[in-house]
Protein backbone atom coordinates (compact mmCIF):
# COMPACT_ATOMS: atom_id res chain seq x y z
CA UNK A 1 0.00 0.00 0.00
CA UNK A 2 1.71 3.16 -1.04
CA UNK A 3 1.52 6.36 1.67
CA UNK A 4 2.08 9.81 1.46
CA UNK A 5 6.05 10.98 2.49
CA UNK A 6 6.61 13.54 4.70
CA UNK A 7 9.63 15.33 5.53
CA UNK A 8 10.32 18.63 6.36
CA UNK A 9 14.19 20.33 7.24
CA UNK A 10 14.78 23.51 8.50
CA UNK A 11 17.79 25.61 6.97
CA UNK A 12 19.73 28.78 8.39
CA UNK A 13 19.28 30.74 5.61
CA UNK A 14 16.14 33.50 4.08
CA UNK A 15 13.29 32.31 2.41
CA UNK A 16 14.68 34.71 -1.24
CA UNK A 17 18.14 32.06 -0.60
CA UNK A 18 16.17 29.17 -0.16
CA UNK A 19 14.13 29.97 -3.25
CA UNK A 20 17.08 30.62 -5.64
CA UNK A 21 18.35 27.19 -4.46
CA UNK A 22 15.73 25.29 -5.48
CA UNK A 23 15.14 27.03 -8.40
CA UNK A 24 18.53 27.99 -10.49
CA UNK A 25 19.96 25.01 -12.70
CA UNK A 26 23.49 25.92 -11.21
CA UNK A 27 22.29 24.98 -7.39
CA UNK A 28 19.95 22.53 -8.40
CA UNK A 29 22.60 20.13 -10.22
CA UNK A 30 25.26 20.81 -7.28
CA UNK A 31 22.12 18.73 -4.35
CA UNK A 32 19.64 17.08 -6.52
CA UNK A 33 20.29 16.09 -9.95
CA UNK A 34 22.90 16.07 -12.63
CA UNK A 35 20.92 18.00 -15.09
CA UNK A 36 18.42 20.55 -14.73
CA UNK A 37 16.09 22.60 -17.16
CA UNK A 38 14.10 25.24 -14.86
CA UNK A 39 11.89 27.50 -16.63
CA UNK A 40 8.80 28.78 -13.72
CA UNK A 41 5.85 28.55 -13.92
CA UNK A 42 6.17 26.21 -16.64
CA UNK A 43 9.30 24.16 -16.42
CA UNK A 44 11.01 22.60 -13.69
CA UNK A 45 13.03 19.04 -14.58
CA UNK A 46 15.93 17.22 -13.61
CA UNK A 47 17.45 14.04 -14.38
CA UNK A 48 20.45 12.39 -14.67
CA UNK A 49 22.34 9.61 -12.90
CA UNK A 50 21.92 10.97 -9.23
CA UNK A 51 18.02 10.65 -10.01
CA UNK A 52 15.97 7.21 -9.69
CA UNK A 53 14.88 6.73 -13.96
CA UNK A 54 16.91 9.53 -14.43
CA UNK A 55 17.80 8.85 -18.21
CA UNK A 56 15.44 11.72 -19.49
CA UNK A 57 13.40 14.23 -17.66
CA UNK A 58 9.96 12.99 -16.28
CA UNK A 59 8.33 15.69 -14.28
CA UNK A 60 6.04 18.32 -15.51
CA UNK A 61 4.94 21.56 -13.20
CA UNK A 62 1.57 21.31 -12.12
CA UNK A 63 1.85 24.95 -9.87
CA UNK A 64 3.66 27.14 -8.23
CA UNK A 65 3.36 30.79 -6.42
CA UNK A 66 6.88 31.12 -5.44
CA UNK A 67 6.43 29.44 -1.96
CA UNK A 68 4.78 26.00 -3.44
CA UNK A 69 5.77 23.75 -6.28
CA UNK A 70 4.10 20.92 -6.93
CA UNK A 71 5.20 18.34 -9.54
CA UNK A 72 3.91 15.64 -11.14
CA UNK A 73 6.89 12.64 -11.32
CA UNK A 74 6.11 9.92 -13.34
CA UNK A 75 8.14 7.16 -11.64
CA UNK A 76 7.83 3.21 -11.70
CA UNK A 77 5.03 3.46 -13.72
CA UNK A 78 2.87 5.32 -12.45
CA UNK A 79 2.41 9.22 -11.92
CA UNK A 80 3.63 10.85 -8.11
CA UNK A 81 3.28 14.08 -7.13
CA UNK A 82 5.66 15.79 -5.33
CA UNK A 83 5.81 18.70 -3.35
CA UNK A 84 7.97 21.35 -1.82
CA UNK A 85 6.77 24.34 0.11
CA UNK A 86 8.84 27.10 1.50
CA UNK A 87 7.79 28.61 5.10
CA UNK A 88 9.96 31.89 6.90
CA UNK A 89 10.58 31.32 10.20
CA UNK A 90 12.73 34.12 10.51
CA UNK A 91 15.20 36.61 8.10
CA UNK A 92 17.91 33.95 8.54
CA UNK A 93 15.92 30.47 8.61
CA UNK A 94 13.11 28.74 6.66
CA UNK A 95 11.07 25.17 7.00
CA UNK A 96 11.54 23.08 3.51
CA UNK A 97 8.72 21.04 3.37
CA UNK A 98 8.39 17.93 0.93
CA UNK A 99 5.19 16.01 0.64
CA UNK A 100 5.84 12.23 -1.53
CA UNK A 101 2.88 10.42 -3.10
CA UNK A 102 3.13 7.18 -4.20
CA UNK A 103 6.17 5.52 -0.89
CA UNK A 104 5.46 2.15 -0.72
CA UNK A 105 8.02 0.89 2.78
CA UNK A 106 7.62 -2.58 1.20
CA UNK A 107 9.15 -1.68 -1.80
CA UNK A 108 12.03 -0.24 0.02
CA UNK A 109 12.91 -3.43 1.91
CA UNK A 110 12.22 -6.03 -0.93
CA UNK A 111 13.61 -3.19 -3.98
CA UNK A 112 10.66 -4.48 -6.47
CA UNK A 113 10.02 -0.93 -7.27
CA UNK A 114 12.08 2.00 -8.06
CA UNK A 115 9.19 4.13 -5.62
CA UNK A 116 11.13 1.85 -2.78
CA UNK A 117 14.13 4.85 -2.34
CA UNK A 118 11.80 7.90 -2.26
CA UNK A 119 12.26 8.25 1.30
CA UNK A 120 15.96 7.79 1.29
CA UNK A 121 16.59 9.93 -1.75
CA UNK A 122 14.55 12.78 -0.73
CA UNK A 123 16.44 12.60 3.03
CA UNK A 124 19.67 13.09 1.16
CA UNK A 125 18.67 15.18 -1.27
CA UNK A 126 17.10 17.57 1.50
CA UNK A 127 20.15 17.01 3.71
CA UNK A 128 22.39 18.17 0.79
CA UNK A 129 20.15 21.23 -0.30
CA UNK A 130 20.62 22.43 3.23
CA UNK A 131 24.04 21.87 3.53
CA UNK A 132 24.71 23.88 0.28
CA UNK A 133 22.50 26.81 1.85
CA UNK A 134 24.90 27.07 5.12
CA UNK A 135 28.20 26.43 3.00
CA UNK A 136 29.17 23.09 3.89
CA UNK A 137 30.48 20.45 1.62
CA UNK A 138 28.04 17.85 0.26
CA UNK A 139 27.42 14.25 0.74
CA UNK A 140 28.43 11.75 -1.98
CA UNK A 141 25.08 11.17 -4.08
CA UNK A 142 23.90 8.17 -5.41
CA UNK A 143 24.09 6.60 -8.94
CA UNK A 144 21.41 4.52 -10.75
CA UNK A 145 23.12 4.14 -13.30
CA UNK A 146 25.74 2.21 -11.58
CA UNK A 147 25.79 -1.44 -9.23
CA UNK A 148 29.27 0.03 -7.87
CA UNK A 149 28.70 1.12 -4.61
CA UNK A 150 31.65 2.84 -2.25
CA UNK A 151 32.55 6.23 -0.98
CA UNK A 152 34.25 8.38 1.20
CA UNK A 153 33.96 11.56 3.10
CA UNK A 154 36.46 13.47 5.43
CA UNK A 155 34.92 14.35 9.26
CA UNK A 156 36.08 17.15 10.83
CA UNK A 157 36.21 15.35 13.84
CA UNK A 158 38.93 13.01 15.76
CA UNK A 159 38.39 9.38 14.84
CA UNK A 160 37.47 8.08 18.30
CA UNK A 161 34.55 10.37 18.13
CA UNK A 162 33.40 9.01 14.64
CA UNK A 163 34.08 5.56 15.88
CA UNK A 164 31.95 5.71 19.07
CA UNK A 165 29.27 7.57 16.82
CA UNK A 166 28.90 4.74 14.32
CA UNK A 167 28.99 1.90 17.41
CA UNK A 168 27.50 3.30 20.25
CA UNK A 169 23.75 2.34 20.44
CA UNK A 170 22.32 5.90 21.64
CA UNK A 171 24.43 8.05 19.82
CA UNK A 172 23.72 5.97 16.58
CA UNK A 173 20.35 6.14 17.09
CA UNK A 174 20.35 10.07 17.54
CA UNK A 175 22.11 10.79 14.31
CA UNK A 176 20.32 7.97 12.21
CA UNK A 177 16.73 9.24 13.60
CA UNK A 178 15.88 5.45 14.28
CA UNK A 179 16.02 2.99 17.41
CA UNK A 180 19.48 0.74 16.89
CA UNK A 181 21.35 -1.65 19.32
CA UNK A 182 24.67 -2.89 18.59
CA UNK A 183 25.98 -5.88 20.72
CA UNK A 184 30.08 -4.67 19.25
CA UNK A 185 31.73 -7.63 18.41
CA UNK A 186 32.65 -9.76 15.65
CA UNK A 187 30.06 -12.26 15.85
CA UNK A 188 27.50 -9.97 17.36
CA UNK A 189 24.35 -8.01 16.30
CA UNK A 190 23.75 -4.96 14.52
CA UNK A 191 19.30 -3.96 15.09
CA UNK A 192 17.32 -1.33 13.22
CA UNK A 193 14.74 -1.03 15.13
CA UNK A 194 16.02 -2.62 18.66
CA UNK A 195 16.76 -6.21 19.22
CA UNK A 196 12.85 -6.55 20.46
CA UNK A 197 11.80 -5.81 16.73
CA UNK A 198 13.85 -8.55 15.84
CA UNK A 199 17.81 -10.14 15.57
CA UNK A 200 19.17 -7.58 13.55
CA UNK A 201 22.45 -8.76 11.19
CA UNK A 202 25.68 -10.03 12.23
CA UNK A 203 28.71 -8.20 12.49
CA UNK A 204 31.10 -10.13 10.76
CA UNK A 205 34.06 -8.27 10.66
CA UNK A 206 35.28 -5.50 13.49
CA UNK A 207 38.62 -4.19 14.43
CA UNK A 208 37.87 -1.88 17.17
CA UNK A 209 38.31 1.93 16.63
CA UNK A 210 38.76 1.04 12.91
CA UNK A 211 36.12 -0.51 11.17
CA UNK A 212 33.03 -3.02 11.50
CA UNK A 213 31.15 -5.30 8.75
CA UNK A 214 27.75 -6.39 8.60
CA UNK A 215 26.10 -9.06 6.68
CA UNK A 216 22.27 -8.23 5.45
CA UNK A 217 21.31 -11.02 3.18
CA UNK A 218 20.10 -10.37 -0.21
CA UNK A 219 21.34 -6.71 0.23
CA UNK A 220 25.24 -7.56 0.64
CA UNK A 221 27.93 -7.11 2.91
CA UNK A 222 27.63 -3.45 4.13
CA UNK A 223 31.23 -2.17 5.54
CA UNK A 224 33.35 1.03 6.52
CA UNK A 225 37.14 2.09 7.21
CA UNK A 226 37.93 4.73 9.23
CA UNK A 227 41.62 6.79 8.91
CA UNK A 228 43.72 9.97 10.82
CA UNK A 229 43.75 12.78 8.30
CA UNK A 230 45.61 15.69 10.10
CA UNK A 231 43.44 15.93 12.63
CA UNK A 232 40.54 14.98 10.77
CA UNK A 233 38.67 11.38 9.90
CA UNK A 234 38.52 9.72 6.92
CA UNK A 235 35.41 7.44 6.44
CA UNK A 236 35.71 4.99 3.70
CA UNK A 237 32.52 3.18 2.39
CA UNK A 238 31.47 -0.20 0.12
CA UNK A 239 28.56 -1.99 -0.23
CA UNK A 240 29.07 -5.73 -2.24
CA UNK A 241 27.96 -8.85 -2.75
CA UNK A 242 24.37 -8.42 -3.41
CA UNK A 243 22.52 -8.98 -6.84
CA UNK A 244 23.86 -6.80 -9.28
CA UNK A 245 20.78 -7.22 -11.29
CA UNK A 246 18.46 -5.79 -8.71
CA UNK A 247 20.94 -3.28 -6.59
CA UNK A 248 19.38 -1.99 -2.95
CA UNK A 249 19.51 1.46 -4.10
CA UNK A 250 17.18 2.11 -1.26
CA UNK A 251 19.71 0.97 1.12
CA UNK A 252 22.55 2.74 -0.44
CA UNK A 253 20.79 5.88 -0.51
CA UNK A 254 19.85 4.98 3.11
CA UNK A 255 23.40 4.95 4.39
CA UNK A 256 23.79 8.00 2.32
CA UNK A 257 21.72 10.45 4.06
CA UNK A 258 23.31 8.58 7.23
CA UNK A 259 26.46 9.70 6.58
CA UNK A 260 25.41 13.62 5.80
CA UNK A 261 23.68 13.24 9.07
CA UNK A 262 26.56 11.68 10.94
CA UNK A 263 28.79 14.27 9.40
CA UNK A 264 26.74 17.19 11.10
CA UNK A 265 26.08 15.43 14.43
CA UNK A 266 30.22 14.96 15.41
CA UNK A 267 31.19 18.77 13.58
CA UNK A 268 28.06 20.90 14.57
CA UNK A 269 26.64 21.56 18.19
CA UNK A 270 23.36 22.36 16.42
CA UNK A 271 23.44 19.48 14.02
CA UNK A 272 19.54 18.52 13.31
CA UNK A 273 18.47 19.79 10.09
CA UNK A 274 15.10 18.07 10.81
CA UNK A 275 11.63 20.12 11.73
CA UNK A 276 8.64 18.96 13.47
Amino acid sequence: MTELLVLQVRAKAGIDEVRQALTDPKALNLWLGEHSNVDLPGTFEFWGRYIPEGDAPHQRVVGYDGSTLTLAWTLGGEETTTEITLTPEADDATVIKLSQTHFDFADAMSGANIRGVLQTFWSLALANLVDHLEGRELTTRPDFTSPVFEGEVLIDAPIEQVYSSLTESEKASAWFGFPIEIDLRKGGRFAMGGFDAGPGVEIVDLVEGRKMATDWGPAGISSWELAESDGKTRLTFVMSGFDEANPPYGAWTGWLSGVAALRRYVELPDWSIWAS
